[in-house]
């Protein structure tokens, strides 16, 4: 892989790739988030070839994810990137909502050049851990010439961030791209790439978000299935919830009782987005009379479109 001259930032936000065991086989019950990411770094001893900067921006288990901090990781990057010395930036995170996170800087950022997030499914003290090699792997992609745009790399495949899905609980290659596939794959040091880079057009902005994430639209996740209860949209609407996106079954279907329950919360002011909870394929079509529909995201996806999408109607 060919480098480009500069500075990679390293931001490290916790996860299972700082993540330690009381046993070198113990792959699950471990702590996350116990070790910085100046050690993360230290351990990949071929990284001391290249000019790096480390910063510890959180230490989190990513399942505790929350608005604050990606307020204050995009507010990181944003202040990275302008500087001419830097060629990219590189997130250390945890993988259980990596998606998210990827999703959401690369749709309020799509910056121009790479910001590559990586992660591990073992610990750093496991004999399978993979912490360090997707950490080399992430930091030759933030110096690959030509890369942009929110990127993940793990298990040497690259995905778009925007399209980065999370479909496995344990083994080291959990993560795919959808229909899509990934954009490419880094062997031996090399990039090959299949796909172009994300857009670097319809960035949202930092602008939109505003300086209080308390103040962003409270939207949920609504699973349909058998006997499903209409209730729980009531209880919602009841709790201050602004907008719904609900994971339909096969091609975005819902159940009778959630789809009433969900109009008539339409008609309070509730917004309203449906989706598949279907791992590929998305919701292909829509009737006249069908709940407004986000056709490829995920249901993880969709919350954040459609919390950008209630930010950006106030300002309007």
């Amino acid at each position: 892989m060919a480098s480009i001259e500069g500075t990679v930032v390293v931001l490290g936000t916790g996860g299972t790739i700082a993540g330690t065991a009381a046993s070198a086989t113990q792959g699950v019950g471990y702590r996350a988030a116990q070790l910085g990411v100046d050690a993360l770094v230290a351990a990949v001893p071929a990284l001391a070839a290249w000019p790096l900067e480390c910063e510890q921006v959180a230490q989190v288990d990513s399942k505790d994810m929350d608005h604050a901090l990606w307020l204050r990781l995009a507010q990181r990057v944003q202040t990275q990137l302008p500087r001419p010395e830097v060629c990219g930036v590189v997130i250390t995170h945890g993988t259980d909502t990596l998606e998210e996170t990827a999703y959401f800087l690369q749709r309020v950022l799509a910056p121009h050049k790479p910001v590559v997030l990586t992660a591990a499914m073992r610990p750093a003290t496991s004999l399978q851990a993979d912490g360090p090699q997707n950490l080399l792997d992430a930091v030759r992609l933030a110096r690959e010439p030509g890369a942009r745009g929110v990127l993940a790399v793990l298990a040497g495949k690259v995905a778009a961030g925007i399209e980065l899905r999370k479909q496995h609980s344990y083994r080291l290659d959990a993560f795919d791209c959808g229909d899509a596939g990934p954009l490419g794959c880094i062997e031996e040091g090399r990039l090959r790439r299949w796909r172009e880079w994300p857009s670097t057009e319809r960035a949202f902005g930092l602008d939109g978000l505003g300086s209080d994430c308390a103040l962003w639209p409270k939207v949920a996740i609504v699973l349909s299935h058998a006997h499903a209860d209409g209730g729980v949209i009531d209880a919602l609407v009841a709790a201050g919830v602004q907008g719904i996106v609900v994971a339909g079954t096969g091609n975005g279907s819902v159940h009778r009782t959630l789809s009433d329950a969900l109009r008539q919360a339409q008609q309070r002011g509730v917004q309203v987005r449906r989706v598949s909870r279907c791992a590929y394929g998305g919701v292909v079509g829509e009737a006249a009379d069908a709940l407004p529909v986000l056709p490829t995201l995920s249901a993880v996806q969709a919350r954040v479109e459609l919390m950008l999408e209630m930010l950006a109607a106030r300002s309007a």
